[in-house]
């Protein structure tokens, strides 16, 4: 049965929990025993008889040549194969060994084991660590194998390890980083989307900022081994602190947990040996499943865990999806898009309070009552700015002229509507052209747009205000008044590989809005190119160049860039800002996703080894685009090079 539901909503892969087990040939007795008895949703267990080995079989040539596999297909539904079972294959194997007789045996079972959990139509095969430091021909195989699977995972189990900098005290045998391993058998894969990992959870951690690299990797399983867990003052099994976090932190990526191992704690009725081992004498006396506690402290975890908020909820079927950002300028808005960037009510209330000090510093008290503020809302939309202004001069107390200026017919044809049922018309007018063609029959005292992209500039925000620049006052007030974006190298599998499936390079010139989710931040983020409002100066240009660079910490290890998360922070008007730079976020606000830009080549980065990165700004007569690229550890190609695959329309 599942962990449980944390409010009713959540449906993810890391409500249900599996047990390890030994190889069983009555499968049946096997589910009835972990699934029915034990309360286990899966199990992982061996395929095939680990006596068996392809070199030792004598093959009758009178007769047909059958393996041992656990079981037939018959003896569960496919639906029960399917959900409840995950293949483990003969953790002996070892296609790396000088052994050339074990080689081949390895390679030969491998193949066939497979074989038969596709024929079983198995959602994931658990395939053993790499037995040594080099582990190229067993990922050649893997990756043969890649080649022609349907649906199937593969999950590659690695132990959670990396050796600190100061455990000189360490056997050098165990002075390694599994990420390493890990990292040169993707590469060998060609990064396979359907291989992925199982890392094995021991009793010491590596710190947390080695353990935050997996969070950006394609884990799909933790196994917790049995001997991981601490004991409470009742006997019961338990975590460290640090082992609680980790653990939350799988839940959250949808992470499933396996338990490993004999029962290690004095739990009444439970017995020292393997689960396989009590089966027959537990299910025959009613007997506790051995290792039942550790699932329930497993659940006590998961239950434990702050629901969703709201906002996340909402947010949940964006995470880690490719959208294009939107080109306001050059098409035109459907309502649903307005309606959904409407009910972000955060980002209204921190334009009304920027309104309501512009408005305060205006006009003084005793100018209250005879003075006019002349405000012009440009890219007015479906009229949320002009409620927050009119809104933002009741509060003051302060007479206002509104201009609402929209380029689109569609949205002006609602705002007349909002107009009329709500009685402006004395105080808004409503204006329907491109603000940067309009001939603005007076000057105004304060500017108010929303014209910010998730990366501050990239709907051309910078383009669009130099035109309505013209119309403010000399000493008038521009709402935004800055703008600043950024960037933040991360680990990106999953983005990666949805990018990679397109099998072109457009779309790895392309950046993209995405709710970042299943990645790992490896640099705090750093900022990129910066706009001020209004902007007087002679030779301003919106063209920008900027290069950065960052610095992986050392005890992080060796890291995988997939690309740059790009963010914005502005400042509204004096103190009020916004923003979604994770650092500085404004809470509960969802109208922009990060933005995500590509590289072509994942770099994999040593630690304390800069990552030097370039971005452009480049600027043309019908267009606006980004070109990026990197050049230390090694240099990378420019991407987008003359807007080529990603631009913005002016």
């Amino acid at each position: 049965m599942p962990l449980g539901e944390r409010g009713g909503w959540d449906k993810s892969e890391s409500r249900y929990c599996g047990v390890e087990t030994e190889f069983d040939d009555d499968v049946p007795r096997l589910l009835s025993f972990n699934l029915s008895s034990g309360g286990f949703d899966f199990v992982v267990a061996p395929l095939m008889d680990p006596t068996y080995r392809p070199s030792l079989m004598e093959v009758d040539s009178d007769s047909s040549h059958v393996l041992p596999f656990a079981g037939s297909d018959l003896v569960l539904s496919p639906s029960q194969w399917s959900s409840h079972v995950v293949g483990k294959i003969s953790p002996w194997i070892d296609l790396d060994s000088e052994d050339e007789i074990l080689r081949m045996d390895s390679e030969t079972t491998l193949k066939q084991e497979i074989a038969w959990a596709t024929h079983l139509s198995l959602q994931a095969c658990l395939l053993p660590s790499p037995k040594g430091s080099s582990c190229a021909n067993y990922a050649r195989c893997v990756n043969q194998i890649l080649q022609g699977l349907s649906n199937m995972q593969l999950w590659l189990r690695i132990p959670l390890l990396k050796s600190d900098d100061d455990s000189l005290d360490v056997d050098s045998d165990n002075l390694m980083d599994s990420w390493e391993l890990w990292n040169s058998f993707r590469l060998i894969c060609e990064h396979h989307s359907q291989l992925s990992l199982a890392l094995d959870i021991l009793s010491t951690l590596p710190s947390a900022n080695s353990t935050g690299r997996w969070f950006g990797e394609p884990v799909r399983a933790a196994i917790i081994h049995t001997n991981s867990f601490l004991t409470n003052a009742r006997g019961y099994p338990c975590l460290s602190k640090r082992h609680q976090k980790l653990i939350s932190g799988f839940f959250n990526h949808s992470v499933q947990m396996v338990i490993s191992g004999k029962p290690v704690h004095g739990i009444p009725g439970a017995t020292i040996g393997s689960v396989a081992n009590h089966i027959d004498e537990n299910v025959n006396s009613g007997q506790r499943h051995p290792l039942r506690s550790y699932l329930d402290y497993v659940g006590y975890l998961y239950q434990r865990m702050d629901p969703l908020s709201e906002q996340e909820r909402i947010e949940l079927g964006y995470r880690d999806f490719l959208q294009a950002p939107l080109q306001p300028l050059m098409d035109n808005l459907e309502a649903q898009t307005y309606e959904t960037f409407e009910k972000d009510s955060v980002k209204y209330m921190q334009y009304q309070r920027a309104i309501c000090k512009a408005l305060l510093d205006r006009v003084s008290d005793a100018e209250a009552s005879t003075l006019t503020t002349v405000l012009m809302v440009v890219g007015a939309g479906r009229g949320p700015l002009v409620r927050a202004s009119l809104q933002a001069a009741e509060e003051t107390g302060r007479k206002l002229k509104v201009y609402a200026v929209e380029k689109n017919p569609n949205a002006v044809v609602t705002l007349h509507s909002l107009v009329k049922l709500e009685g402006w018309e004395n105080v808004v007018t409503i204006v329907s052209s491109d603000m940067r063609l309009w001939n603005a029959p007076e000057k105004a005292d304060i500017l108010v747009s929303e014209l910010l992209g998730s990366f501050g500039d990239n709907e051309l925000s910078p383009e669009c205000l130099d035109g309505a620049q013209s119309f403010l006052k000399q000493d008038g007030i521009s709402i935004p008044s800055s703008y600043t974006s950024f960037i933040q190298p991360i680990t990106a599998s999953k983005i990666y590989n949805d990018v990679k499936s397109h099998k072109d390079v457009v779309h790895f010139e392309t950046a993209y809005v995405v709710k970042l989710h299943s990645i790992a931040k490896l640099a705090p983020s750093k900022s990129v190119f910066t706009f001020n409002h209004p902007d007087y100066s002679t030779k301003k240009s919106n063209q920008r160049y900027k290069k950065l660079q960052f610095v992986i910490p050392r005890d992080t290890g060796s890291v995988m860039v997939h690309g740059f998360a790009g963010y914005f922070d502005a400042t509204l008007y004096k103190d009020v800002h916004l923003g979604i730079e994770p650092s500085m976020a404004t809470p509960n606000m969802f109208s922009w996703f990060p933005i995500f830009f590509p590289l072509r080549q994942p770099l994999c980065v040593q630690p304390g080894s800069p990552l030097e990165v370039h971005f452009w700004r480049c600027c043309g007569s019908s267009k606006v685009w980004y070109e990026w690229c990197v050049t230390s550890p090694w240099p990378s190609p420019i991407h987008n090079s003359n807007g080529r695959s990603y631009w913005v329309g002016l």
